[in-house]
């Protein structure tokens, strides 16, 4: 004491360092907060999701086009109507198909009788060079004779095979006319619901270029959500995992379903798919900004028929999930500069301390407690006065 009165500047030196240090642990050690609204740890059901936007679609669809040009003389089918495998769509107008066959099958039938007429002068000759050779046996007729008996008769073998091979070009043509013709009468190729159509009674198709397309037909159940995911989600997510989702129209219902796949590619625009390259589908113009989305496939069943196409969904896909686990609210869980969960607990005699917490699922409300905590403590919800 006596050495501080005779020195003063060391005095005041040691007390401005213990301030100091004082000063620093009480801004490292976080303080005990003030009171404020508590919760009770208690058990709930806790899933852990991934929400995206979504498109439904039929899984099973098939657009119905013309093979045959013409004019349609009539439509079978409605919009909403169901269909069975086979059954009768569209009539075109076989006019110029038929004509087509009738020509076809003339033209075989001349070349048939063509053929007949070859085969007889076929036999004729070959008859003509045996007797050639019997003459030739016995000295009664000359050798160049015989060898144009001969010829004549290889001359005939090679007409009846030409012929041959011009009926068969012949009736090529005529099965592909027949087929062509066949093509003016256009039935179901699979069973379902007739869900668009897109040509009129009287309306003329060409189909020399292109297939036109008259009509969709879709299996209504199972309809696919097609959903789109950010990339930053799309890691938590795999197939067969569960999925429900919500619509505008659906009045407060939950539709549960399946993944059944997770395209491994972003959509592309068309014109930089064509092309083989460009950037990803994204909602941002610049590099930075760009949010890139992956595609979901998310069958559901829609056997009541509720379900239909181009329907937009908000769909969460459950990640995880526990039932009856320990938990607390979200806004009582805490993290410090080292990254270590704690929450506010309020012990026996009223005070607060700080508990470290290993912490599991959550949602966006509560989140799963691990370890740190027992059911029935009270532990503080919001913002506190302490450093955290």
């Amino acid at each position: 004491m006596t050495r501080f009165r005779r020195n003063p500047l060391l005095a005041l030196a040691i007390a401005g360092a213990l301030g100091l240090t004082a000063l620093a642990a009480w801004a490292v050690y976080p303080r005990s907060p003030e009171q404020g609204p508590m919760a009770t740890v208690a058990r709930a059901d806790i899933q852990s999701q991934v929400s995206a936007l979504g498109t439904l679609q039929p899984r099973q669809y098939v657009d119905v086009g013309a093979q045959a040009s013409g004019q349609i003389r009539r439509l079978h089918v409605e919009p909403g109507d169901e269909v069975e495998a086979g059954q009768l769509l569209v009539e075109i107008d076989p006019a110029t198909q038929r004509a087509r066959v009738d020509a076809d099958r003339a033209q075989v039938d001349a070349l048939n009788a063509q053929l007949a007429e070859q085969r007889a002068l076929h036999t004729l000759a070959g008859q003509q060079y045996r007797r050639q050779q019997a003459l030739a046996s016995g000295n009664a007729t000359r050798e160049e004779d015989v060898q144009g008996a001969q010829a004549q008769l290889a001359a005939a073998a090679a007409r009846v095979q030409g012929l041959q091979a011009r009926i068969r070009e012949a009736q090529a043509s005529l099965r592909r006319d027949e087929a062509e013709l066949g093509y003016t009468r256009i039935y179901a190729p699979m069973a379902g619901t007739v869900v668009a159509v897109d040509a009129r009674e009287g309306q003329t198709l060409n189909a020399q270029q292109q297939t036109p397309l008259i009509m969709r037909i879709a299996r209504l159940s199972p309809m696919t959500l097609w959903a789109q995911v950010s990339e930053a989600d799309i890691g938590r997510l795999k197939p067969g995992m569960s999925a429900w989702f919500t619509l505008l129209s659906g009045e407060g219902r939950r539709w549960q379903g399946t993944v059944r796949q997770i395209l491994p590619l972003p959509p592309r625009p068309l014109e930089q798919s064509s092309q083989g390259g460009g950037s990803p589908a994204s909602l941002g113009q610049g590099g930075s900004g760009r949010v890139v989305l992956y595609t979901v496939l998310v069958d559901v069943d829609n056997s009541d028929r509720t379900l239909m196409a181009d329907m937009t969904a908000q769909v969460f896909f459950v990640a995880g999930q526990a039932s009856q686990a320990l938990s607390l609210p979200l806004a009582a869980v805490r993290e410090d500069d080292q990254g270590t969960r704690f929450a506010w607990v309020r012990g026996g005699h009223g005070e607060l301390e700080r508990r470290p917490l290993r912490t599991g699922l959550s949602d966006r409300l509560r989140v799963e407690v691990l370890e740190g905590l027992a059911e029935g403590e009270q532990v503080l919800v919001g913002d506190g006065a302490g450093h955290e």
